[in-house]
Formats: structure tokens, sequence, C-alpha cells
């Protein structure tokens, strides 16, 4: 071993976190405790690391933990491309997808314990059976596999005089009061598996659906179950209500059961009380809120799902009530099930930190498109978490015997997803003001601030803090930008109009959804930043003979660099290359594509499609951030270009161990103490 520079390291991961807005807020002095990280360390003065290609979470953190780039570590996008069909893809938060060897299984190797928390991707499951090795795998549903553990999905339920009778909608944006009336919920028909659940849930993607629609700009309307109730005077009670109480129906297990609500006077004889029971005999409420106490977390009920009977906790909020109890709106966060240890090793971690901490009340990922639900329900929601994340680490550090923890916080890519879009005037929604959102991606910062300095004790503890993201995050172009490929599905204007990709009759019953004529498509491009050929002999869809590979490739790259954009006339393509020619970017081998391309600057959306060295609107970048302080760090700015792939032989550097036997970055000795 070699001479360690410190013995403990904490990675301070944070999705999503860009540099040109951290240091405009760091100047602006909004953000104290990173500004102490930086005083107290060594960065690039702009903050910027250089990031790796594709600019995308799970290649990137994979990249960030081996060292290596995405052709060596063989994580390339959301989805890897199924080797034997082009119209499957494999679910990519998977560790057995990773080729190499990460820091972590290092550091367990060297002895040293080792906790790895909600890391994407190459973290689960844990490929190494060690006593030295501590993994957690996610803990925010809606991102990576703790998605699994989610039994009920969020949903607003709202109850009025003006509503007749019940009725549930299941994965919707908008409340439009359309849809199940429900007569017999034991026969009411519930949704089909989206492709954002079939992640969640770690599954592939199989025979596809696509359409023209931008799955990035999904995020714009992400949707929940609506249950809409009306109201009448209580009735049929077991237990003692007042005879002016008014009760409602609040739906569960994806409304097939029921919960009854009552709206409650208060002292000052107006309606100010809400209270939730799982049946009309229940002693005591599964909830009560007020407009004053409106957001409870760690609420617990039982829900029936498909696999069986589960016992799950979430939030629950109270978003309006009328005084006259003429209209009542709640808002019913992701429940998680309690006893959802299945993506913790040891098991007993589980236990530990929920009896310590309480149960895991997962942020929500929805509802931006509602400035309320916004201000009221994601930013308190992902506050709470945040919290509960930095409690259940420190408490770990401190009496866990961990000497290198790994860290994962998500919240700022998230809340990017569902607010970088509203700050741009080509939105729809006239209610939305892009000043307010601006302001809620700022808010999202300072919670980041707060988060991080629940950790800065630990430089006067020995431990080096090494603070990092995978990427920032961009706004773009005010109007509509062309799509060419999506990290989250499939999309074929540009290739069909390009007469590549060319498409079956669209289904009468539902325009939006189209598929891929196989026997005359020659050329796709599934994922972010990769086409593929549809090659004779290497799938049952193949047409292409491989005689003619090359100059069908060349053919493409020609008529992708001479494709302008209707709107502007600008070239969509920046830089586009063959799989051979991708090797000196790290995206080459058999888990990229035949041809892979980058989307011009302004004409990309938030991160992915675009080079990590982009810029947009609103002061934005695609860079990710990069901080040191602690032992074994100098302190001041370095000239020295720090890339991703840097910093694990950076931190085995620090440590004194040897870097993971695919490594192919360089420590960053400049800011190293001799």
């Amino acid at each position: 071993m070699k001479q360690a520079r410190t013995e403990k390291v904490f990675f301070l991961g944070i999705d999503g976190m860009d540099p040109d807005t951290t240091r405009r807020l760091v100047d602006e002095g909004k953000m104290p405790n990173v500004k102490a990280l930086i005083d107290r360390g060594a960065c690039r003065e702009n903050l910027h690391m250089l990031g790796g290609v594709p600019t995308i979470t799970p290649p990137m953190w994979t990249t960030l933990a081996t060292g290596c780039s995405p052709n060596v570590h063989g994580i390339t996008c959301y989805w890897n491309q199924s080797h034997e069909r082009l119209d499957e893809l494999v679910y990519a938060f998977n560790s057995d997808l990773c080729k190499a060897e990460t820091l972590w299984e290092t550091t367990a190797k060297e002895g040293l314990k080792t906790l790895v928390w909600h890391w994407p991707s190459a973290s689960w499951p844990p490929k190494l059976d060690s006593d030295n090795l501590h993994v957690v795998d996610g803990t925010t549903p809606g991102c990576v596999n703790m998605g699994v553990c989610v039994v009920e999905a969020e949903k607003i339920i709202t109850a009025s005089k003006d509503i007749d009778n019940i009725k549930f909608k299941a994965k919707v944006a908008i409340d439009n009061g359309a849809g199940c009336v429900i007569h017999d919920v034991e026969h009411l028909d519930t949704h089909t598996q989206s492709l954002s659940e079939k992640s969640t849930a770690g599954t592939n993607m199989v025979n596809y659906e696509m359409s023209f629609s931008d799955g990035e700009g999904s995020f714009e309307e992400m949707q929940m179950d609506m249950y809409n109730s009306p109201l009448s005077a209580a009735h049929g009670w077991e237990i003692e209500v007042p005879e002016d109480a008014i009760e409602f129906v609040a739906g569960a297990n994806k409304g097939l059961e029921r919960r009854y609500g009552l709206i409650l006077k208060n002292e000052e004889g107006k309606y100010g009380i809400v209270r939730v029971y799982r049946n009309k005999k229940s002693a005591e409420p599964l909830v009560e809120l007020t407009p004053e106490d409106y957001l409870k977390f760690n609420i617990v009920d039982e829900y029936e799902t498909d696999k069986g009977h589960k016992t799950g906790a979430g939030f629950w909020a109270l978003m309006e009530l009328e005084e006259d109890g003429s209209f009542v709106r709640l808002y019913v966060g992701p429940a998680l099930d309690i006893y959802g240890d299945s993506h913790f090793q040891p098991k007993s971690l589980y236990t530990d930190v929920t009896n310590r901490f309480g149960y895991i009340n997962s942020p929500t990922f929805t509802g931006g498109q509602y400035p309320d639900v916004t201000e009221k329900i994601i930013l308190p929601t992902w506050k709470n978490f945040m919290d509960w994340q930095a409690d259940c680490l420190n408490y770990l550090m401190a009496e866990g015997g961990y000497k290198v923890v790994f860290s994962h916080m998500h919240n700022i890519d998230a809340m990017g997803h569902q607010f970088w879009h509203w700050c741009e005037k080509r939105k729809r929604n006239e209610e939305i003001n892009p000043e307010d959102y601006i302001g809620y991606v700022e808010k999202c910062y300072f919670d980041t601030d707060d988060y991080v300095g629940r950790f800065l004790h630990l430089l006067d503890e020995g431990w080096t803090i090494l603070l990092f993201s995978d990427h920032g995050f961009m706004t773009t172009r005010e109007e509509e930008p062309p799509v060419l490929g999506d990290p989250f599905g499939v999309n074929v204007p540009i290739l069909q109009k390009l007469g590549y990709t060319v498409l079956k009759d669209q289904n009468e019953t539902d325009s939006s959804k189209v598929e891929i004529d196989w026997s005359k498509t020659t050329a796709v491009a599934p994922r972010g930043n990769y086409i593929y050929i549809n090659l004779k002999g290497k799938y049952d869809t193949g047409i292409v003979d491989p005689a003619d590979k090359y100059d069908l490739e060349e053919q493409i790259i020609s008529d992708l660099y001479n494709y302008r954009d209707p709107e502007t006339g600008k070239r969509v393509v920046y830089l586009c290359m063959r799989n051979k020619e991708a090797e000196l970017v790290g995206m080459s081998g058999p888990e990229c594509g035949d041809i892979i391309y980058w989307i011009n600057e302004g004409m990309n959306r938030g991160h992915g499609d675009s080079l990590p060295t982009f810029n947009g609107l609103n002061g934005t970048c695609v860079s990710p951030i990069f901080i040191a302080a602690g032992p074994g760090i100098k302190q001041g700015y370095t000239d020295r270009v720090i890339r991703e792939m840097d910093v694990t032989p950076t931190a085995a550097a620090l440590l004194g161990i040897r870097m993971p036997a695919q490594c192919e970055g360089a420590p960053v000795y400049q800011i190293l103490e001799d």
C-alpha cells in the first residue's frame, strides 16, 4: 500500500449540479456552505469538471466509480441496446452490465470498510461479497431500483360539491374531470405499465411503441393518479362524528379501495380540519391535516398489490380547503414498503436507520406543471428527504466504522427535469411564470447548500470530501428543438424524413403511437446519441447486407450533417462519427451504436445529447462540478483540467491504494498535498 494522504474519503455526489449556476449563487452569497468548501479546498475557479460522454446519469456515475469511459465499463445510456434485436432495450441501472472494477470493490478488497449509498447503475446488485462492503441501492423511487419498493403511486384527491360521482383516472397529468366513474370497485380497470414504470421495476422494454413527442419533454407534465369525489353529510360512521361533519372518499390501491375523509370545523367554527380514515369504524385517523399543519410524513397504510399485501409509508398534504367545506384537495405521495429492506446489504442497515430516523419518505417527481404543488409539495418533500439522508449518513459515518463512503443525491437533476422546461417562453401553459420556476431551481440549490453544510464538520474529523456531479443541466432555446433519438425511448422524425426509418400505417385508434416497418427500415435511432444499422445476420429484422454497411454509414453521416432545422435553417447535428472513430471519446465498442452523434448547441435537451462543454439559456451548462477539501488536499484554484475519469484515481491516491483494474484516468496531483 502506498503512503496515504488521508484515512477517510466521503464522496458527496449531487446529480445534475451545474457549476455555472453554483458559481453564480456562491458569488451572490447565497450558497455559504459550498463557498466554505471552496475556501478550504481545491477546484478550478469556474468549478468545472470536464464531463465524459454521453453526459447522462448511468454511464457517468459508472465512470465516476470506475475511472474509465463507457466503452470500457459497458453502461452507455439509461438503457443498453439488446445485441439480439433492435426492438429491445436493456435496463441499464444494473451492476451486471458493468464490466469494470469499481473503486468501492477496490477499497473493500484493500481492507477499508466501505458504504455505497444510492449510487446509480454500477452498485446494485453488489458484485462483491465482503464484510467490508455495505450497499444501499436507492432511496428515491422513480430513480434507480428503489422503485420496486413503491406500493402505491402518488395521487391528487379532489372532493367538491360540484362533483357528482366518484371518478378515478390513472396516470394523467391534468385533472380535467374525465375518467372512469366508479360504480363497482371490484371491476375497475387499472392502467397498463408505462416506460417509466418499467424503468423503476428494472425490466427491459421489448417491442416498444414510439411516438413523435420528446421523451425529455415528458417531464413537463409528469403523471399521477387522480381521484375525484362528491361531498356529502357524514353518515354511516361507527365512531362519534359531529352533526355538521362533511365526508368524502379518498381512493387507494389504484382506485380499487376506498379511504374515507371527514371535513370538520375548527374552534373558530370554520371548516379547517381534514381527517382521513381507513374505514368508517376506525378509531384513529390515518392522518389529520389543517391549513397550518398541511404536510405530514410517515403515514402508514395497508395496500393490496400485485405482489400481495404490503404495508407502506408516505406523506399526505392538504393543498386546498374552503372554509365553508365546499372544496378540498389533497396530495398523497408515493407509499414505500416499510419492510422494504431488499435493497440494503446487509439488511440490518435498513432496520438501523429507519428505527432511528423514521421510514423512507419518498419525495415526489411529479406535479411541476402545478405551481402550488411545486411550492407546497415538491420542494418541501425533497428537503425532508435530504435531511433524512443527511441524518442517516452522518450517523453511519460516526458510528459505522466506515473509511470510505459513496453517496448520491438526485434532487437537482430531478428538479431540473421538472422546472427548467417551464423557464422557457415556448411553454403552452399560460398560467406558468418562467421567473417563478427559475426561483424554484434556485431554491433547490439553496436546499442543496444546506445539505452540503450538514457534512462540513467532517473536515475537522479527518474526512476528505469530494463534491461532484455527473453532469450539469442546461435550458435550451425557446422554440421546440428538433428530436433525434431520445434517452427515454425511441423517436423517429429526422431519420424518417431522411428515409432510413420507415413506419407502418399509424394506429387508427391512437394516432400518437407508431411502429417501425422493419422490412423497409435500414437504420434507427434508439436511446440518446446512437444510430443502429438494421444489419442482416445480426438482427432478426435485418435487411442491410454487411457489405453495404460502410457506405450506408457514410451516407447517414453526410445526411445528418446536411440536415437543417426547418424553423431556423441551422444544422441540427454538431458532431457525428462511426463507432470505430468514437473510441476517441470513449463511446465505441459493442455497447454503443454504429454511428454516434451529438446535437448542436442550443438545439439539445437538458443534458445527454450534447457535448459536455455546451452552454444554455439562463446561465446554465452541461459540465459537471468538482470541489475537493480536507486532509491531503491543497487549498486554492488549479489550472488542471479535471476529467470525470480522474475522480476515482485521485481518491485512490488520497487513500494510498491501487486504482481499479480498468481505470483510465489519472490522479489530479496538482491538488494533492505532497
